[in-house]
């Protein structure tokens, strides 16, 4: 049984005032506002304070819950109930350690801003390629610790895959100095990858190396309308035809998400004067030699003369390739505006992802009248598949089909051989998730995982595998 952080336990830990803070809202609710916790704010400004809290917390059996820019949207940074736990911020860790330009190695805390990093690489004409829509608050930890995803990884791959080593503080207060800039290390269990992912249920990453790589001599994007998700698909392999490793993000979008930031905002302007039905937003980093006009061009007449595409607009100088993307970031923000009735971070094999489109739908007509907007990376065949009221009502008025239309798209995934998380973790909304659709033998070994590392369950208690006794 774990205990409760009492104002004498705070107190006994000796830390400065700066230490402390004030347990608001934005500590308290995740960004849906479905979830709401408990919790004494703690951010410690070093290494050695987040290994000398757990040490008492580890002694005195108190939870931690580790907290980056509180952006997660499964409740992995709430606990609504239970002994009150630390809620460990490491929002004061937000340093730039070091920076290996001819490495392509950039040294961060974990309460490094994802945006402040990229921009911090920047200077020495490197790229942090890590993007999505939270990167203006999103922390290297968290990110990190969920293992986020974001529009680049067609190219670049998830955070895992951007990480060369990490500093961990384990839930006894040890310290695992892991950061290591190698990229070939071979000397037996590879515990970064086992604490990328593990959502803070298993230690506190405090510092992180992180792979850059140069900035490409010239970017472009373009929006493309296709008249299915066949059809968008098929341009997904032509696009790696023509472009190749130049390729960096292939974004399916329908036209419900436009509709929605009409009705709603953030106000944009929107790519197409007639909005199609499904549209891809295309994005290019390509070398010196090679225009990204002129390949998406070549693309788009290839594409024409197979009846992929029924209309194009590639953007003609860096502000209106960044007004493309805002339309793609505003999505997210336009539907939380509107409020669904379940929202799905869902991946399934590409080839079966128009599949997948057409028989969620007819399923979801069958159980009652909806919209859906159905958006996401398909260049890695995660989607997000958002469910919402028809026009008129309100989430309110489907509050008792929200699980009835939750287990009916993710039956559908998991007959379909896909995961019901894609790239936003388990957290504690998808615990019972991961109960129904996980592998037995998975989830028994990351529960040894957990008893290893972790006996006493102080990290994250309740994320991830639920309730262990």
């Amino acid at each position: 049984m774990l205990n409760a952080a009492t104002p004498e336990f705070i107190a006994s830990l000796g830390l400065a005032p700066a230490a402390r803070k004030d347990a608001t809202d934005s500590y308290l609710r995740e960004p849906r506002g479905r979830w709401a916790g408990q919790g004494v704010v703690l951010a410690p400004a070093s290494t050695d304070e987040v290994a000398h809290i757990l040490r008492a917390c580890h002694a005195a059996r108190v939870g931690v819950i580790p907290y980056g820019g509180g952006t997660g949207l499964v409740g992995g940074q709430i606990m609504p109930d239970g002994p009150q736990p630390v809620i460990l911020s490491l929002e004061r860790m937000n340093k730039i350690r070091d920076l290996y330009p001819s490495e392509n190695v950039i040294i961060a805390e974990a309460g490094c801003i994802l945006a402040d990093v990229q921009a911090a690489v920047s200077q020495v004409d490197r790229l942090f390629p890590l993007s999505l829509a939270s990167e203006g608050s999103a922390r290297i930890g968290g990110l990190l610790a969920t293992n986020a995803g974001g529009v680049n990884v067609l190219r670049y791959g998830n955070a895992r895959a951007l990480c060369l080593g990490l500093e961990v503080v384990r839930p006894d207060g040890s310290i695992w100095h892991g950061l290591t800039r190698l990229r070939k290390d071979n000397t037996g269990y590879d515990l970064r990858d086992l604490i990328i992912g593990a959502e803070g249920t298993l230690g506190v990453i405090t510092a992180a190396a992180l792979k850059t790589v140069p900035q490409p001599a010239h970017v472009g994007a373009a929006f493309m309308a296709v008249p299915n998700p066949d059809a968008a698909l098929a341009l997904l392999g032509l696009a790696g035809e023509h472009i190749g490793d130049g390729l960096s993000a292939f974004e399916l979008i329908h036209r419900q998400g436009l509709d929605f930031l009409s009705e709603t905002g953030p106000e944009v302007k929107h790519p197409f004067a007639q909005t199609p039905e499904w549209m891809v937003l295309i994005d290019v980093g390509l070398p010196n030699g090679r225009a990204p006009d002129d390949a998406l061009m070549a693309l788009f007449a290839a594409a024409s003369e197979a009846d992929l595409v029924t209309d194009g607009v590639i953007a003609q100088s860096a502000a209106q390739r960044q007004a493309f993307w805002t339309v793609r970031e505003s999505i997210p923000e336009a539907n939380r505006r509107t409020g669904s009735v379940s929202s799905h971070d869902i991946s399934v094999p590409l080839s079966m992802v128009p599949q997948f489109i057409t028989q969620a739908g007819t399923a979801l007509r069958d159980i009652a009248d909806f919209r859906i907007n159905c958006f996401g990376h398909l260049g890695d065949g995660n989607l997000h598949y958002n469910v919402f009221p028809a026009q008129g009502k309100t989430r309110a008025d489907y509050e008792e089909l929200r699980d009835v239309v939750k287990s009916c798209v993710h039956d559908l995934v998991h007959q379909m051989g896909g995961s019901v998380s894609a790239e936003h973790g388990i957290g504690r909304l998808k615990v019972p998730d991961l109960v129904k659709y996980s592998d037995p033998t998975k989830r028994a070994m990351m529960q040894a995982i957990k008893q290893a590392l972790d006996p006493i369950g102080i990290m994250n208690p309740g994320a991830v595998l639920g309730d262990i006794e």
